[in-house]
């Protein structure tokens, strides 16, 4: 007797029967973290980006709080005299009588505005700013957002210098970085300055998208014939 091979699958799957060979699955791809480098250059931006790092600012809010406690506690000193029965201190009669009689048009007056409202703006300005502009800040990877990566200003002058030193035809070059704007000047030494000056800024702008900014600058590139 043979024994009964039973009911059929339903589910569409082949069921394994005698003679058959054994059931194999084909092995997944493996996976791969594609992170904002390994993306094309137009897609960079749409990731993740880091923002500029903020600067603590240590000296410039130490020398502020050092002002401002020493001029409370000795403000706060002779107020506490004056009520003992003490008379005030020298220096605060001659500021009070200095306020009081000098008119607001007078040049200490106008010069003590005009440096009170310069220090306050420049406070206004350190505030509302993050400083640390020689940090070039890098895409983060899409898979972890939180990942902050910045790039020296200098280093990314010196790759950008040597990708330039490379093109045919370079005898000198300079490059500086900006947060708007690559400038890059190159002196030739052969070759046509316009076909120089084309593949310079080709290899420049390779360089720049192979260093994965979250703001990529606009490259500018000057050329000139060197004769000697």
């Amino acid at each position: 007797m043979t024994p009964d091979p039973g009911p059929p699958d339903r589910s569409g799957a082949p069921s394994a029967h005698r003679g058959a060979g054994p059931l194999t699955k084909e092995p997944d791809p493996p996976e791969r973290d594609v992170s904002a480098s390994d993306l094309p250059p137009g897609e960079r931006g749409r990731g993740h980006r880091t923002h500029r790092k903020w600067s603590a600012r240590r000296i410039t809010a130490a020398l502020v709080a050092v002002v401002i406690l020493v001029s409370a506690v000795a403000a706060l000193v002779d107020v506490i005299a004056v009520r003992a029965g003490r008379p005030a201190a020298a220096w605060r009669r001659h500021l009070a009588d200095e306020l009081a009689t000098r008119p607001v048009d007078d040049v200490w007056m106008l010069t003590g505005a005009a440096v009170a409202a310069a220090v306050g703006v420049w406070l206004i300005v350190l505030a509302l700013t993050p400083g640390q502009r020689r940090w070039l800040p890098l895409c983060s990877p899409a898979d972890c957002p939180r990942v902050r990566a910045f790039l020296d200003r200098d280093g990314a002058s010196g790759l950008l210098r040597d990708a330039a030193m490379r093109v045919p035809g370079v005898g000198a070059a300079r490059v500086l970085v900006g947060r708007h704007r690559i400038k890059a000047r190159a002196d030739v030494r052969f070759r046509d300055p316009q076909r120089v000056k084309d593949d310079l800024t080709a290899v420049l702008g390779e360089e720049r998208d192979q260093l994965a900014l979250a703001r990529p600058p606009r490259i500018v590139v000057r050329v000139r014939r060197r004769t000697d």
